[in-house]
């Protein structure tokens, strides 16, 4: 079974027993939490594709960690204009666990 959940205007393709870095969630580690924008859930009895979303869809998680990704460099140059700016950006993400899809 897998489902298709929507967050921090992100898609992401999820399964029971996945762990996922997605937008930062305001919740404490360890706190379960969960995602109602489920857009599609996939099983063996066939495919429920929502409009936009699944009626009564639901995919729990538990908060695993919240961290930060790798800096990403930004560099602005002109060529021979002398200027040249620098700068960086490290994105939170929380981790999760994927435990369970309904719906």
């Amino acid at each position: 079974m897998y489902a298709v959940i929507q967050t921090g205007g992100k898609q992401y393709r999820v399964a029971p027993g996945d762990k996922l870095k997605v937008e930062s969630v305001e919740a404490e580690a360890g706190a379960v939490i969960e995602f109602d924008q489920v857009l599609m859930i996939g099983s063996d009895a066939g495919v429920q594709v929502g409009r936009p979303f699944v009626a009564g869809g639901k995919v729990t998680a538990t908060v695993t960690a919240h961290g930060r990704h790798p800096k990403v460099r930004i560099v602005k140059f002109r060529r021979r204009k002398h200027h040249m700016k620098q700068m960086g950006h490290r994105q939170n993400f929380t981790e999760v666990h994927i435990d369970g899809i309904t719906g």
